[in-house]
């Protein structure tokens, strides 16, 4: 087994910070395998809720603006195919904020025992969302399959979306993961955060709909709006609709957001002991 000595002393922390960050990658690792263990211990269904939890809002929102609020999908591509690209994204993005936002209260017991870099506890906690991530994926393949839709050359930028939807769990979540240390009714505001949020983007409906409205130039600032058009056109090709310029302001807003969370971050962390 390798051993290495932590030698604490004055500034040390702050030179050798991202070298401590990944001689704890085996932390990491283990961190993320008890996150993804303890999602699923002691549940019948186990993986398979990741699998009913996006088919089932799939149906609902088929059935509820599909059906009753009539609202059309992208020419040529099944209202089904275009909600559950949406919900698979946003399922990934939603929980890995919320993980995130948690994941220092949630391992209090070893930020006031055991010194390492904090910033492994957010990182680790995105394990168990980008495996439900894969589970929904998987559901899509089958979904498109059934409905003989053939994917073309835009598939190869799936893992680019996705990146940038994890980027954007971590500008956000960072933030209040500090914040909820200090004020634990945050971790009450965040599922609403997420629930105004379901709605605010575009996932039951294509952005389409909206892009000849005044407010367009507004509704695109939300950054979730271009990484989520972004992956459905990616999956679905040309006949999805998609604004480059969307996609512009949903890098520029997460890069400055992720940078100012992870100052934020790095400042707070040596306090969290005394918040906790």
């Amino acid at each position: 087994m390798k051993t290495h000595e932590v030698l604490i002393e004055p500034g040390r922390a702050e030179r050798h910070y991202w070298s401590d960050l990944w001689r704890n990658r085996e932390l990491l690792y283990i961190l993320s395998m008890r996150d993804v263990s303890v999602r699923y211990k002691q549940t019948a269904l186990g993986t398979a809720w990741g699998l009913i939890r996006p088919l089932t809002t799939m149906l609902i929102m088929v059935f509820v603006f599909s059906k009753i609020a009539k609202l059309p999908a992208d020419p040529g591509v099944p209202y089904p195919l275009m909600v559950l690209g949406g919900i698979t994204v946003w399922t990934f993005f939603s929980t890995a904020f919320t993980q995130i936002s948690n994941s220092v209260t949630l391992n209090s017991n070893l930020v006031t025992k055991v010194y390492f870099p904090r910033l492994i506890m957010p990182i680790s906690s995105v394990a168990v969302s980008f495996l439900d991530f894969l589970v929904s994926l998987g559901l899509f393949i089958l979904l498109a399959i059934w409905y003989r839709f053939i994917p073309d050359w835009h598939l190869v930028l799936v893992p680019v979306f996705v990146v940038l939807a994890a980027l954007a769990a971590f500008a956000f979540g960072l933030f209040f993961a500090v914040i909820n240390v200090r004020f634990r009714d945050i971790g009450q505001l965040i599922p609403f955060i997420v629930q105004v949020g379901f709605y605010a983007c575009p996932i039951a409906y294509s952005s389409r709909l909206v892009s000849k409205e005044s407010w367009y130039p507004l509704y695109i600032l939300n950054p979730l709006v271009g990484i989520i058009d972004g992956f459905r056109w990616a999956l679905l090709g040309e006949k999805a609709y998609f604004n480059p310029d969307s996609l512009i302001a949903s890098v520029i807003i997460v890069g400055i957001c992720l940078s100012l969370s992870l100052y934020f971050f790095r400042k707070r962390e040596n306090t969290f002991v005394d918040d906790i």
